[in-house]
This record gives structure tokens, C-alpha cells and sequence, in this order.
């Protein structure tokens, strides 16, 4: 009789597996649509769960408990796919943890170990059947038992396992309680050492999160049924090749789980899945010996339909369909998307290879430059995932598109998404550049062992997700190596976990990021690597933002992060901030990560003035001020295309309602600085380059004139209307220029603009820039604004204010970035105040009056 035992099974991010119910037999029929294949899907609301101190689970027998009672029914409800947080906090068991500051409330979830059960109805028979209970995931430890068997146990949180429960499933047609069954699910306390299980847990540290590591059945649970000879993997490895057509490579893995070579059968079909072609059908046959076997098999394209970032082409997907049959005994069936195309990488003009930087970071789909404009996910939509679904994924990354985003970076202190997030990539023509698996830390045990199991865990998420077209970058760690003790080792890993994952996709790899830091350059990295755009925030004051760009900032290939922070608006403001805490700031802002101090100066830097006068003009400024500086990066940026080749900004979204990088907050509400990057993201765009953005009424005011096309188009005899408005939006001076021919795939600098218009302007003065081409029709908008002001004044000014934040922030005991109570005088016992009594509600210091410029 075969044991039970834990196998890997890769549910391909792609499959739409059949569902078929009650096959005690494989069928036999030719038809793809009938097939010995059935998934149940346990996912919804029937499981129940429970609390037990860690190790008194099994010792009362929980994992005993008869499948044919009901004592279940009094466990609190719980719902899979999900977490922990989320059904105590339903069941009332916790208060919100995202509301005010309740997570700290809620830490001691963390500690115990929760029992999830579930009761099921089996009424068909599994002869010439295995049947196997899927896990697609589960966030982190836990161990299974099926009618009181042990199945076993599984660590990591990003890969499936499953259980063959042949022996162990209770049948029955007629007899409701011998057709009773009850899954088991102990969920082991969360980890809480993040470097023991780096790159298989997601981080829970970060300056956007509190201390509580996430943990639960965060994937489907599913019974799937097939014959006896079944897939186990299905990879579509196709390749370009120099006439224009395609060859798909169909690698399957199969499992026989018998003791003999069957002779198998497999029946192929390859149509378009959003396009209309006809319908390619291709059969062969091949032994299979016993065990795990790779079948492979080629099908030609003569004229493949290529899939294409939605800015260079068309997203063109194919399904393929594919029966495994034996005779007419049809065992197995699956159906893959997949997309044709073909990444490849080129160095960036301007650096040495070798000298400057290590590795080439043009990116190139199907032949054509991939200029990268991103920005860091940040996800999932919810780190308490239960309280997420597909649809908010869907809308999220519809928004991306909107904002004129190619690509969605996911980096190394975030997990690796759910199916429908490359789904919709792929639909939508957005390319996913990933850290495989989560790596922020480079201070993991390099026992051969863990290695080989990060190993391991990055190799079966990227099978799981290869099929996707969407898939174009492949990295390793994020500023993994800025703390990792020693330099080459941690160099060592990230090369070898990039072997193994090229082993099985290949893309291009680069092991870090940005690897300029000084752990990085011992290790042998080069100084011009890429650049994490983040001293603006992080030195706040030492540099007006368009003086740090313009010093700061250039002589890199790509800006894996550029980060601003910003707080949500008014109305979801309201959904996680106590009333009485809204205004003036309270300390349930601080839990949140307001960075009051940093908010004031953005403010200031931005507007002339930390627009305190209200908590909607407060907010408002936040994100416009991080939209702006924004906006003013991105396109400095841009104009050094093609020597830099891609920006990600930091964040597009973040995993729970806090105060910091994202531009889309936690209710999928846009901030405004999302309509700054919008524009600054058109594919298409006209821009202004200045220098500056304080002028003396008496000065000239300078700039030039650009273009940046990412289109592979050409437009000839374009026009520029540009424009310079007063405080009350009346004309100082505008001209219309003529462009004679806009190159594809170009930046460039087009005219320069030296006018004296600056005499009766008060506080404030706009520049708008239109772009038409030769029928009139408008293909690109800028705008700007700028002050009335002494630069070097202003410059002083924030330098000052910066020796006041360290001194805050720093001095007297204060905590340092990461705390928030020396925001709070009460806390710090300064200023003649103290926290007494819970009756009071402390107030953010520097909110007491308004502080402009003017």
C-alpha cells in the first residue's frame, strides 16, 4: 500500500484546470473538455480555527478529532485563502489592527500556534485515481492531518506542496457520516528572525510596517483528482527565431505514479486566447517510464503573434490545451497561457563594463528598447491578505496602466504575487521586473543546508510564474548586501541563486540592488551599478529636491527606487485615525509612520510654505508635494535616455494604511501625486528642463525645451505651444515652436527659452507646454509652477531646519528615525508637558501656526 507522502506539485499560475465532478473512472473520450481531472476548490468560509498554546494542539488531540462530529461548528469562523489577523479580527476575537494603534494590541497573536479544520463530502470512489490535497500556499509552518493521519509538514510560504489521501479519504455514496471528512491545518507560531527565513516568508520589518509578522492558508486549498499518469509541470519555452517565426518548446514534466512504462498519448492544441487564429493541433506519443519524466516537444509558428509591452504592441496570448491519454483512457488535462516573445539585455551607452558597472540594465523585448518607467508594488494590496481580493488586484493594476506604468517592479521586502496579478499583467501589457524571492537581508545562516532550501523556494515560485510573458527581470536580493557581515559570501549566494533560477527561465538576473552601497563595492561590485534615489528624504534639508537632482543623482544606468513620502487623503484618513487624533496630528499618525517633520519640509520645499492651516490643505500639499518632486525626477531622469534606461518609483501602493511612499493609499484611492506621475509617465512627453525653481523678479527666466518619445513612432512637423502665466493666470509670454521630425525611441533637447517676464509676478508663475502633431491634435501636456524667491536663501534656510530635525530626532534619547514619540512633547517630556493620564491626547509638535517663506 503506498504511504502518504509530501510532494512538490507546481499549480501553474496560468492553469484553468476543468472541473469535473464525480469520475470514479478516466474517461473515455478524445474531448479536452472530458478528462479524469476534478479540482475541488476548499477556498470560502467553511473552515474553523482555533487558538492553542504552542505544543498543546496535539497534545489534547486535536489533530484526532473524529471527522464525524460537529465540534467544529463552535471554533470561530475563518475563511481560506486568508490569514489569522483577519478572521480574529471578524470573529471579534481582536480590534482592527490597521485602526489607530491597535497592531501593538494585537502582537500576541503571533506567539501562539492556530488550528484551522475543515469538513468535507466525498461520495465518489478513487480506483485508477490519485488524488492529492493541494496547499498553494501557506504563510509559514504548519503540519496536516487528514482523518487523523499525519500527512505532513511544510515550511516556506511562497510555494504549493500537496498530500496524496488515497488510503485516507472516507467514501461513501449513501452513508452521509462514512463520506465524512475532516481536514486538519496547525499553523505554527510566525518566525520572528527574519534572517532564519529569508526569501522564504516575506519581511515584516520596513520604515512602513509595525512589528507583526503575517501568517495563514494565504492560498487555495484544492483536492485535485487525475488518472494515474498526470502533469506536474508544463513550461511553453518558445523562442524567436531570425525569420520571424516562432517555435513553441513544450516542456512536460510528467509523473507516473505506477510501477510500470505506460505508452502515452498526448493531444495538443494552440489557438489564440486574445486574438483569432486558427486552432493548431499537434499529437504524438512517448513511454513514460515510472516517476517524474520530461517530455518535450516543439510546435512551429510560422507566423507567431508576438505579446508586446501595451506601449511597443499588442499583448498577444496563446492557450495551449493538452490531453494526456492512453488509448482512449484520457488520464490528464491542462491548458496554459502563455505569451511568444523574447528578452534580452544590452549594456548602456556611456559605461564601462567592468569598470563602471557589472552587469548590462538596457532592457529589450522582441528587439525593441523597454524604457522602464515602474514603480516598486509594494504589495500585496493587504499584508493581512484576507482582507484583499483578485477584483482590488484588477483595479490596481488597471490604474498602473492609466498612469502610463510599462512595468511593476516587486522587490526583495515584498512576496511573490497571486496568480491574477501576472494574469492581468499579461492582459494588460505591463512587465513585471521581480526580486523572485524576498532577500532584505544578507545575514542568513550559509549552512549548505538553508541554502539549498532558499534555493529550492526561489526555483519553484519561478516555475509557478515562468509561463508568463509579463516575467522579463529576474533579481536576487534588495539592498541585501547593506548589512550583510560578510561581503563575499553574500556575494557568493546571490550569483548561485541566480544560476539556479536561469537554469529554468531565461531572463536576465542581476543579483542586488543597488549594490553601490560599501558592502557591495568590498564584494566587488562596481560604483555605478544603479541608484537608489532616496537622500532627498532620508537627508532631508541638506538639498532643495531640483538642486539634489541636479548634483546628486546622475551617472546611472537605471533607479531601481526613487522614494517621497506623502499622506493619504481626508476621507481614508478617517478609516484608520481615531477623530480625536485627526487634528492637529495625534499619535496614531506617528504609528502610522507620518514623517511630520519631512512632511512640514516637503511642503516647504515645494510651496514656499508647510501649508498647516487645515488638515485637507495639509494633506493635499503632502501629496502634491510628492507628485512634484516626483514629476521634476522622473523626467530628469528621463532626458538621460538612453544612457539611464528605467526608473521605479517607491511605492505604487503599500500593504496597509500608513503615512508613507505609496501613490495609490490602502482603499485604492489615488492620491493627487498620482496625476503628477501620470503625466510625468507619458510615453510621449514634452518637458521644461530648469535649473531651479526660486527666481528674482529681476532675473531672466531660462530653460530648454524637450522631447522624450518611447514610442516606436516618429512624428514629423510637430508643434510646441509654450506658455508663462502670472499668480492669476494671465500671459506673460507665449510662442508656438516648430518641430520638424520627433525620432522613436529619442530624448531630445529641442529649444531654449531666455525671457524677461518675470517683473510682475507676485508669489507664484505657471509654464504650460502642448504638443500637436501636423493635424493639430494634441499628443502630450506639461505644466509647472514656480516661486518668487532667493534659491541660495531658501537652500540655507532648509539647511538649518535640517540641523533642527537631526536634533529631534537624535539628542536627548530621542529614538532616532523609526520612533515617533519625540514628535510628541508629552512623550519626551519636554516643553513642560508629560503624558499623565489616558484622558489625554497628545499633539504633534511644530503644527502649532503656519511657517511660509514669504
Amino acid at each position: 500500500m503506498k504511504s502518504a507522502c509530501l510532494k512538490v506539485l507546481f499549480l501553474f499560475t496560468c492553469f484553468h484546470l476543468s472541473c469535473v465532478t464525480g469520475l470514479a473512472q478516466p474517461n473515455t473520450t478524445f474531448s479536452h473538455e472530458e478528462n479524469s481531472q476534478s479540482v475541488r476548490d476548499f477556498s470560502g468560509m467553511k473552515w474553523r480555527m482555533k487558538m492553542m498554546l504552542p505544543g498543546e494542539g496535539i497534545k489534547r488531540g486535536l489533530h484526532k478529532l473524529p471527522p464525524e462530529d460537529i465540534e467544529t461548528l463552535v471554533w470561530n469562523n475563518a475563511e481560506v485563502p486568508g490569514d489569522v489577523y483577519t478572521d480574529l479580527w471578524k470573529a471579534g476575537v481582536i480590534e482592527d489592527p490597521y485602526f489607530g494603534r491597535n497592531s501593538v494590541k494585537a502582537q500576541w497573536v503571533q506567539q501562539y500556534e492556530w488550528w484551522y479544520a475543515y469538513q468535507f463530502q466525498v461520495t465518489e470512489g478513487v480506483e485508477d485515481q490519485v488524488v492529492d490535497i493541494v496547499f498553494e500556499g501557506v504563510d509559514y509552518s504548519c503540519e496536516v492531518w487528514l482523518n487523523g493521519h499525519y500527512l505532513g509538514k511544510n515550511e516556506g510560504a511562497f510555494s504549493s506542496f500537496s498530500f496524496n489521501v488515497n488510503e485516507y479519504l472516507r467514501i461513501s455514496k449513501n452513508d452521509y457520516l462514512k463520506g465524512q471528512n475532516m481536514l486538519i491545518v496547525k499553523l505554527d507560531p510566525a518566525p520572528q528572525v527574519n534572517a532564519f527565513v529569508a526569501g522564504k516568508k516575506t519581511p515584516w520589518f520596513g520604515d512602513y510596517w509595525r512589528d507583526l509578522a503575517p501568517m495563514g492558508i494565504w492560498r487555495p486549498v484544492k483536492m485535485v483528482r487525475s488518472g494515474k499518469v498526470s502533469f506536474d509541470d508544463v513550461y511553453a519555452n518558445n523562442k524567436i527565431n531570425e525569420d520571424g517565426s516562432a517555435d513553441v518548446g513544450l516542456e512536460l514534466t510528467v509523473e507516473n505514479t505506477t510501477s510500470e512504462t505506460r505508452e502515452m498519448n498526448f493531444v495538443v492544441s494552440l489557438e489564440g486566447k486574445n486574438f483569432d487564429s486558427e486552432e493548431i493541433n499537434v499529437e504524438f506519443s512517448q513511454a513514460v517510464a515510472p516517476g517524474l519524466q520530461k517530455v518535450k516537444k516543439d510546435i512551429h509558428l510560422e507566423n507567431p503573434k508576438l505579446w508586446w509591452p501595451w506601449d511597443l504592441g499588442k499583448p498577444n496570448l496563446y492557450k495551449a490545451k493538452i490531453s494526456l491519454k492512453e488509448g482512449e483512457v484520457n488520464h490528464d488535462f491542462n491548458e496554459t497561457t502563455f505569451g511568444i516573445r523574447e528578452v534580452t539585455s544590452k549594456w548602456n551607452p556611456g559605461f564601462e563594463k567592468g569598470v563602471d558597472v557589472s552587469f548590462p540594465r538596457s532592457t529589450y523585448i522582441n528587439g525593441k528598447f523597454h524604457f522602464i518607467r515602474s514603480a516598486n508594488w509594494g504589495g500585496p494590496p493587504d499584508i493581512f491578505v484576507g482582507r484583499t481580493s483578485p477584483e482590488e488586484y484588477y483595479e490596481l493594476i488597471k490604474l498602473a496602466k492609466e498612469m502610463n506604468m510599462n512595468n511593476i517592479r516587486i522587490f526583495g521586502w515584498h512576496p511573490p504575487e497571486i496568480p491574477e496579478f501576472y494574469q492581468y499583467a499579461d492582459e494588460m501589457g505591463i512587465t513585471i521586473w521581480q526580486d523572485i524571492i524576498p532577500l532584505g537581508t544578507g545575514n542568513i545562516p550559509m549552512e549548505e543546508e538553508n541554502i539549498a532550501e532558499i534555493f529550492n523556494e526561489g526555483v519553484k515560485v519561478l516555475k509557478e510564474r515562468r509561463n508568463h510573458p509579463s516575467l522579463i527581470m529576474m533579481e536576487g536580493g534588495e539592498e541585501m548586501m547593506f548589512r550583510t557581515r560578510d561581503p563575499h559570501a553574500g556575494r557568493r549566494f546571490l550569483e548561485r541563486l541566480g544560476d539556479s533560477l536561469q537554469h529554468y527561465a531565461p531572463l536576465p538576473y542581476v543579483p542586488d540592488s543597488p549594490m553601490t552601497d560599501h558592502v557591495a563595492q568590498e564584494a566587488g561590485f562596481k560604483p555605478k551599478e544603479a541608484l537608489h534615489a532616496l537622500r532627498y528624504f532620508y537627508d532631508m534639508g541638506e538639498w532643495l529636491h531640483e538642486d539634489w537632482l541636479q548634483t546628486k543623482t546622475d551617472g546611472f544606468p537605471i533607479v531601481p527606487e526613487f522614494a517621497i513620502t506623502s499622506v493619504p487623503s481626508v476621507e481614508s484618513l478617517k478609516k484608520f485615525i481615531p477623530d480625536d487624533e485627526l487634528w492637529p496630528p495625534g499619535l496614531s499618525w506617528g504609528h502610522h509612520w507620518a514623517d511630520l517633520t519631512r512632511l512640514r519640509m516637503q511642503n516647504w520645499d515645494v510651496f514656499g510654505d508647510e501649508k498647516k492651516g487645515s488638515l485637507e490643505e495639509f494633506v493635499n500639499a503632502t501629496q502634491d508635494a510628492q507628485g512634484i518632486i516626483f514629476k521634476n525626477g522622473i523626467e530628469h531622469f528621463r532626458r538621460d535616455k538612453p544612457s539611464l534606461s528605467g526608473i521605479s518609483l517607491c511605492h505604487f501602493i503599500t500593504y496597509w494604511p500608513d503615512m508613507k511612499w505609496a501613490i495609490v493609499d490602502n482603499y485604492q484611492k489615488p492620491k493627487r501625486s498620482y496625476y503628477h506621475v501620470q503625466k510625468a509617465y507619458q510615453p510621449l512627453l514634452v518637458n521644461f528642463e530648469f535649473k531651479k525653481r526660486r527666481w528674482h523678479k529681476e532675473e531672466v527666466f531660462t530653460g530648454s525645451i524637450w522631447v522624450v518619445n518611447d514610442f516606436y513612432k516618429e512624428y514629423k512637423n510637430a508643434t510646441i505651444n509654450f506658455e508663462i502665466k502670472d499668480d492669476s493666470q494671465k500671459s506673460l509670454f507665449k510662442k508656438s515652436y516648430e518641430v520638424a521630425q520627433i525620432e522613436k525611441n529619442s530624448a531630445k533637447k529641442f529649444f531654449e527659452v531666455s525671457e524677461a517676464v518675470l517683473g510682475k509676478v507676485k508669489e507664484k508663475f505657471y509654464v504650460t507646454l502642448k504638443l500637436q502633431d501636423k493635424d493639430g491634435t494634441q499628443i502630450s501636456h506639461n505644466d509647472y509652477f514656480f516661486l518668487i524667491g532667493d534659491q541660495q536663501t531658501a537652500t540655507e534656510r532648509f539647511n538649518e531646519w535640517k540641523k533642527e530635525r537631526l536634533e529631534q530626532e537624535n539628542e536627548r534619547g530621542h529614538g532616532g528615525y523609526g520612533s515617533y514619540y519625540f514628535f510628541f512633547d508629552e512623550l519626551t517630556r519636554e516643553n513642560g508637558k508629560d503624558y499623565e493620564s489616558g484622558t489625554q491626547t497628545p499633539r504633534a509638535r511644530g503644527f502649532e501656526q503656519s511657517n511660509d517663506e514669504n
